[in-house]
């Protein structure tokens, strides 16, 4: 199962990876693998991309770890991919070229936490939930959720977002500071724990979004939030997408302080009916969340009702009881288990686009219109607060036709949402997948500029070779 990737870089010579191993074994013993299940592993990819494995894989427990792989590595140009959770979407944790795979699963310490400023310093292989556990009874929360358990070094790699983003931001707005090794093995400061600062070029954001591009992550300074006294979470059904689109529009504009809203198509809430256990109408719906004071909340579920019924919104439904909204938001968060469960067998890829919020609506009922001439089906999700949505289609991978429709959905979706003034990727990043649609969005100057970026910084290009940036100019 797997589409063509068109940016295969030159593998690494044999001789120079099998010296490099054989190094790396002196250095860590039982800590490098090179089974092929293990390697297996950190080639997992959740698409159709076909998976391409390393040729062994480094459990780093510190700094010194990653800079003394990188070094082994550069000496025998030899790349290097970092893993977090293996999570990523468009194969950024493949190894097209081979190469050694540094896992920080066991790079896993919360390394201060600064309640009183709101923020902290973590190593990468800290997951999302584990942090938040940590940071429970200090009143504090780190608020960005992309749905899956992530590791916080691959989220920044990955400039992740979530559900939560129409509020809080995404890791762009969360990232204060990071530590990275670069090339030779030294490591590059990007910022401090300041709130602002004007010193020289933004490092920071250069490395968020790189996807280990550039270098490796192995310490974060982000942003806290402080926990709300009170969290409700709200259900609304509406007629149409449009109507669901233009409720979100007016609540932005009208400074409702919504946290999290996202809209489902018909089809994707009866999937989660059906796999969740829900009862909700099988019309588009809006899941909501408010975040303050339990005044505040109510203002702004009341708020939100009456645009609503203004848009053409059936019964609004909120609670503040936590397992009601955890059994709401869990089933957003499982709705690709939903999706994959109604065809069981079936291939499932996870795409997203994003396009100007007053857009939104257009580009959604367009793509339906698409699936249904096409005849498939992929239900659909969306952080409607910020004009990204996601489509989970379904194929068949043993059947030629109607995988030949499926990729002429997905080209038709990015070039639809480039066409209305947006992106080719919201949240899911570039990878392999979609480097055939950078030049369209951005141009071949941006290009080129990437490319210099990364010949400055990898001059060997052993840094995740074959990602995002196309193999050539042409």
């Amino acid at each position: 199962m797997g589409t063509t990737i068109t940016n295969i870089p030159k593998r690494a010579e044999p001789k120079a990876v099998t010296a490099a191993v054989e190094k790396l074994a002196a250095r860590f013993g039982n800590r490098l693998v090179t089974s092929q299940a293990v390697r297996d592993q950190h080639a997992h990819t959740t698409t159709w991309l076909t998976s391409q494995p390393p040729d062994a894989v480094v459990f780093a427990q510190e700094t010194a770890d990653v800079q003394d792989v990188v070094r082994i590595c550069a000496s025998h140009g030899v790349p290097v991919i970092a893993f977090g959770t293996g999570t990523s979407l468009e194969g950024q944790v493949n190894a097209p070229a081979g190469g050694v795979c540094i896992d920080f699963r066991d790079m896993n310490k919360v390394l201060e936490v600064h309640a009183e400023d709101l923020d902290c310093v973590i190593e990468p292989g800290v997951t999302r939930k584990a942090l938040n556990e940590h940071l429970r009874d200090q009143g504090v929360f780190f608020p960005i959720d992309p749905g899956a358990d992530a590791s916080l070094g691959g989220m920044a790699s990955t400039r992740a977002s979530g559900t939560n983003a129409v509020r809080y931001g995404t890791m762009r707005e969360n990232v204060l500071a990071l530590k990275v090794v670069r090339g030779d093995g030294e490591i590059i400061k990007t910022g401090t724990r300041a709130k602002k600062s004007s010193a020289g070029y933004d490092l920071t954001h250069l490395f968020i979004g790189a996807e280990g591009t550039l270098g490796i992550i192995t310490e974060l300074t982000i942003k806290l939030r402080g926990i709300p006294d009170t969290i409700a979470a709200a259900a609304c059904s509406f007629d149409s997408v449009r109507g669901a689109c233009q409720a979100t529009i007016m609540a932005i504009q009208t400074g409702i302080p919504v946290a999290r809203i996202e809209l489902l198509n018909a089809e994707q809430v009866a999937a989660c009916n059906s796999y969740s256990k829900l009862t909700l109408p099988q019309t588009p719906l809006l899941l909501l969340e408010f975040h303050g004071s339990e005044a505040d909340v109510a203002e702004q579920s009341k708020n939100f009702a009456e645009i609503a019924t203004e848009c053409g919104g059936g019964d609004f439904t909120w609670t503040t009881r936590p397992e009601d909204r955890t059994k709401l938001w869990q089933a957003r968060h499982d709705a690709y288990w939903a999706v994959k469960a109604l065809r069981p067998g079936a291939g499932v890829v996870a795409t997203d686009v994003c396009v100007p919020i007053s857009r939104l609506a257009d580009c959604v009922t367009e793509t339906e219109d698409d699936l249904k001439r096409l005849h498939l089906q992929s239900p659909i999700v969306g952080h409607v607060g910020d004009g990204n949505f996601h489509c989970s289609l379904l194929c068949d991978v043993d059947d030629a036709d109607e995988m030949a429709r499926g990729e002429d959905f997905m080209h038709r979706l990015v070039e639809r949402a480039l066409s209305m003034g947006g992106t080719c990727t919201g949240e899911h990043g570039i990878g392999q997948g979609k480097q055939k649609y950078l030049r369209g969005e951005l141009g071949g100057e941006a290009i080129d500029a990437m490319r210099a970026i990364k010949l400055a910084l990898d001059p060997q290009n052993i840094f995740n070779p074959g990602k995002i940036i196309p193999a050539s100019s042409g």
